[in-house]
């Protein structure tokens, strides 16, 4: 087996047949009288969003857009914009004072005097730091408990950062309820396999659509459903802290790790992978790690048997 883009390469529109088709069963199955999900700016909620309207119409779709004080100006008015276009109901509910009240914002507190792009550049700064010092990447170490000479501060930014999915989902959780709606999830499987979620956020939902499609297969969808140009060619992101994408925290590109985590799918030996897409092989045992390390985040809560 050659392992390139081709390996990757889906049929769009059945797999929109088939996504859509499992909305309106499930939408069926769970008694709800359409979807909510919660739209970013990004491609992934995008696609979810062009999915449920296509499957239930507009008019059963509803969305809601949860800034806060460190998201980019940009995702908001490109979610703002997706909305526009689809033409579904949505609401703005910024999350800042949610946060506030909860002390997430003390746990990490930037010179008042920093410019945006002054932030992020202490943050990338301060990620490569830790990345040369220990050897791995902060965003490995905080699949399993986090430990060692930093653990103190690594902590304090993965509590910061995670708290903030997980207001999100409160927050449509309420919604799905007051209004009887099922909840969308919109992690892709790159993101669910290598652990590039966060348990109980923006994992926590009904369903998930596109749960099954590696990160480039969704970007192929999007490019089919005509999701706007300027969602799937920015640089994708979790929007949680500033200089953060996604790309710059996994310490690979998409298009890399995509074919990396297929071939470890297929059992394809890890020399040979590398040898494949003329990488190091470090680089695919890298993943392997991310794997394994973030498998309990893909199980059911472990209990035990009486």
């Amino acid at each position: 087996m050659k392992l390139d883009k081709s390996c990757l390469k889906i049929n769009e529109k059945r797999v929109c047949k088939k996504i859509e088709s499992f909305i309106r069963k499930k939408a069926d199955e769970f008694e709800r009288d359409g979807i909510i999900l919660g739209i970013s700016g990004g491609i992934d909620s995008a696609v979810s969003a062009f999915l449920a309207v296509r499957a239930l119409g507009k008019k059963k779709v509803f969305a809601l857009l949860m800034p806060e004080r460190d998201s980019k100006k940009e995702h908001f008015l490109d979610a703002k914009e997706l909305v526009r276009i689809l033409g579904i109901k949505s609401k703005v509910e910024d999350i800042s004072n949610l946060l506030e009240k909860a002390g997430v914002y003390k746990l990490l507190k930037f010179p008042f005097f920093l410019t945006e792009k002054a932030r992020e550049s202490v943050v990338r700064r301060a990620y490569e730091f830790y990345k040369r010092r220990e050897g791995k990447t902060p965003f490995s170490q905080t699949l399993l408990g986090i430990k060692g000479k930093y653990a103190g501060i690594l902590r304090k930014v993965t509590a910061y950062m995670r708290a903030k999915h997980r207001a999100r989902m409160l927050l449509l959780y309420k919604y799905a309820e007051l209004k009887n709606l099922l909840v969308i999830g919109c992690c892709n499987k790159t993101e669910r396999l290598v652990g590039w979620f966060v348990k109980w956020g923006d994992n926590a939902s009904d369903i998930d659509v596109i749960a099954d499609l590696y990160k480039t297969q969704v970007k192929q969808l999007a490019n089919y459903l005509e999701v706007p140009k300027k969602i799937i060619e920015k640089d994708p992101s979790p929007d949680m802290l500033p200089g953060i994408t996604d790309e710059f925290c996994l310490g690979l590109s998409y298009e890399t790790l995509d074919l990396i985590l297929y071939g470890l799918e297929n059992k394809i030996k890890p020399l040979k992978i590398a040898k494949e897409l003329n990488i190091d092989v470090k680089q695919v045992s890298y993943v392997k790690e991310l794997l394994q390390k973030s498998e309990h985040m893909r199980k059911p809560v472990a209990y035990p048997r009486v």
